[in-house]
């Protein structure tokens, strides 16, 4: 690749990607479509590679292009941060965050610190609703990030944090002892509640779901009054929960990903500094049992 890269048409290109739509993506960019056209032709040219095929009506990347994708989201990133360096004013304004309470408690005290230290005239708003409903703001432009369970299914969201997902019981009972076995879980729709069904079927164990909510909250304190049995992702386990294992007929569950889904909605540079403090916060922030001990 002998030519540099424009950083206006990768700008571009990452909105065809979110939105699968030529059209779509000029409404983004605030471009017309021909001239969405002409940059994607330009852009293929100096790759030297296709980057688009056709899937239907939507505009599907080709292996290079999915290849592209990742530099492009990253390049623009970065315009967006060193731009923001040399600006004489301090970022202000108003940026709207997605996260649901099972992740809240733990990971927002640091994560807003950390943006507000940096950017004292900057309000965040912060919306907590389960991770289906996150998405759906942010696919139409209601919030500007999301952190979220990824899951592949959902589409683009980047992972930024990885945890074991773990079956927890009160300290003080037995209940895990019980047949059949009581839970207290999300919703039908929940990923974590179909990974703890899947794991007892699979081992031939009764059990019945006691407790069904939405709120991390109410089936965290189901478990420690020694109700039910839950899962929760590491950094969610707390003070009066037991972690249960193999050794005591648990299965080992799937990892939890936890990830970050940005509106495609011309995200501002206010958008990608909390964005990368939220990154930097996870990454550095201990799992429960590490702080405990």
């Amino acid at each position: 690749m002998a030519h540099v890269l424009d950083a206006d048409q990768l700008k571009t290109f990452v909105a065809i990607a979110d939105t699968g739509s030529f059209t779509r993506a000029a409404e983004i960019v605030f471009k017309t479509q021909s001239a969405v056209s002409m940059q994607m032709k330009r852009l293929e040219e100096r790759v030297g590679r296709p980057l688009f095929g056709r899937d239907g009506r939507h505009a599907k990347l080709t292996e290079d292009g999915e290849r592209l994708l990742d530099y492009a989201r990253r390049i623009v990133r970065l315009n967006l941060e060193c731009v923001a360096t040399f600006t004489d004013a301090d970022l202000k304004g108003r940026i709207r965050l997605g996260v649901p309470d099972d992740y809240a408690d733990r990971y927002l005290p640091e994560i807003l610190a950390r943006f507000a230290r940096s950017n004292p005239r900057a309000e965040v708003t912060v919306v907590c609703e389960p991770t289906p409903m996150l998405a759906e703001r942010i696919a139409t432009g209601d919030i500007d990030l999301a952190i979220i369970t990824h899951v592949e299914s959902r589409g683009q969201g980047e992972i930024i944090r990885i945890e074991p997902l773990l079956w927890v019981t009160s300290a003080r009972h037995t209940v895990h002892e019980e047949d059949p076995l009581p839970l207290a879980l999300g919703r039908p729709t929940c990923n974590w509640r179909q990974a703890a069904v899947d794991a007892l079927e699979a081992k031939g164990r009764r059990f019945r779901v006691l407790y069904a909510s939405w709120n991390s909250t109410a089936v965290g304190a189901a478990v420690v009054a020694g109700l039910a049995v839950s899962v929760l992702p590491e950094s969610a386990v707390r003070p009066g929960m037991r972690i249960l294992g193999p050794s005591e007929g648990f299965a080992t569950l799937p990892s939890c990903k936890i990830g970050l889904l940005r509106t495609r909605f011309d995200p501002s540079v206010l958008s990608n500094a909390l964005a990368e403090h939220i990154i930097q916060s996870l990454d550095n922030l201990a799992s429960f049992k590490t702080a405990a001990e």
